[in-house]
């Protein structure tokens, strides 16, 4: 059997998708308007997102 590499992240989820979400947007500040810069533009909106969501369950808890 296979043994898996495994590894703690230096990062929280949260934290790696905001650098993400950041490093996504200074792609495409320079880029002109097109289909590439939308690309991603999305990609970051869809980090901030989720790194949005899995903030919520830990601000509910009591």
């Amino acid at each position: 059997m296979i043994k898996r590499r495994r590894f703690k992240q230096q990062l929280s989820l949260e934290d790696r998708l905001v650098v993400f979400a950041k490093a996504a947007r200074a792609v495409a500040e320079p880029l002109p308007p097109g289909a590439e810069k939308d690309e991603m533009l999305r990609k970051a909106l869809q980090a901030d997102t989720m790194a949005g969501l899995t903030m919520q369950p830990r601000e509910a808890t009591p």
